[in-house]
């Protein structure tokens, strides 16, 4: 992790904030991590036989996040969102870079930041080994580096016609702690006066489902980790595989809160709500057994919810009584 040079504040500062809040010596190394902190490139060294699954992403305040979030939930966020992808793949995490802009210098913040974001990659074995830091609105950008067995990636374009369709947990709270943050009245009135306090760690804190993705790995045909919405992202893996889906609306899992809802807006927060953070995956029918030993062995709730259909045709929801409804498969679009 080293410093831009032109948007110093005073000469050295970078170099003692990255030394006070994310360079730690005491941290355990890895055989992947060669090299680390320190130079101009860290040095990673994947298990002879493997391949590196990488990803990047972006938190922007006031895009991703609202200016007063706790600074520990943000460097959790950071890192979980970037874990998730490589969970969506069936990747094991190798480590991380950061590269940060900041407004200004604040020791407190960033020490809050950096304990939430190394008790993440602490959890998961996966160490910083390098990044950037410069001055301007605050902006995070991790790059996460991982590695798999060739052959084994959950791919976005390998759903098969027939498949079972999976889930991981439970969508939608997310959305509706966004709503509650925001004061939308058909939220704010239709929950309880206590639903924010539970719900706002689903939106800040959300678990990478790691451990799941890695036993998925050469099991699972397609997958894809739900940060945009239920709908949009499975449509992603339905326009890669050339296929259709059904979900049944009945297996589905009902989070409590969502279920003092207007059925409109339940419906949008299951469909549509997105940064839920699970994992969305297709299997064989005569993997069920497997599937379901996967879970419990990563000690990871998964629903079946649907199946894949032939047809590059949309996304079906199957209601209680048999009825079947098209869904738009409208994901979260920054520049929409």
């Amino acid at each position: 992790m080293k410093p831009r040079e032109d948007a110093a504040p005073a000469p050295g500062a970078e170099f003692d904030l990255i030394r006070r809040h994310f360079q730690r010596p005491e941290a355990p190394t890895t055989p992947a991590v060669a090299l680390g902190i320190g130079d101009d490139c860290a040095l990673l060294q994947p298990s002879p036989g493997h391949q590196l699954a990488i990803s990047s992403d972006m938190l922007v305040e006031g895009v991703h996040f609202f200016h007063d979030v706790v600074p520990e939930a943000l460097g959790h966020k950071a890192l979980a969102v970037n874990l998730s992808d490589l969970a969506a793949m069936g990747a094991r995490p190798l480590g991380f870079t950061l590269a940060l802009a900041l407004p200004r210098v604040d020791d407190a913040w960033l020490a809050a930041f950096s304990r939430g974001l190394f008790a993440l990659a602490e959890a998961h074995a996966c160490p910083l080994v390098g990044g950037d830091t410069t001055r301007g609105p605050l902006n995070l950008c991790i790059t996460i580096f991982g590695e798999l067995r060739p052959g084994q990636a959950l791919r976005r374009d390998a759903a098969q016609v027939g498949d079972d369709l999976y889930l991981s947990g439970a969508v939608g709270e997310a959305r509706l702690a966004l709503e509650l943050l925001r004061g939308t009245p058909w939220a704010t009135a239709h929950s309880a006066p206590d639903a924010l306090s539970r719900l706002r760690e689903r939106l800040e804190r959300p678990a990478p489902r790691v451990a799941l993705g890695q036993a998925l790995a050469g099991l699972a045909h397609a997958a894809i980790d739900v940060s945009d919405g239920l709908a949009g992202d499975l449509g992603h893996i339905l326009r890669a595989s050339g296929a259709g889906a059904e979900i049944e609306l009945d297996a589905l899992p009902l989070p409590p809160d969502l279920v003092r809802l207007p059925e409109a807006q339940r419906l949008e927060c299951l469909l549509h709500g997105g940064d839920d953070y699970e994992l969305l995956f297709t299997a064989a029918p005569d993997a069920r057994e497997q599937v379901l030993a996967a879970a419990r062995d990563s000690q990871t709730p998964v629903q079946r919810i649907g199946r894949i259909t032939a047809g590059a045709g949309p996304l079906r929801l199957i209601g209680p009584q048999g009825r079947t409804v098209a869904v738009p498969t409208r994901g979260f679009d920054h520049f929409a």
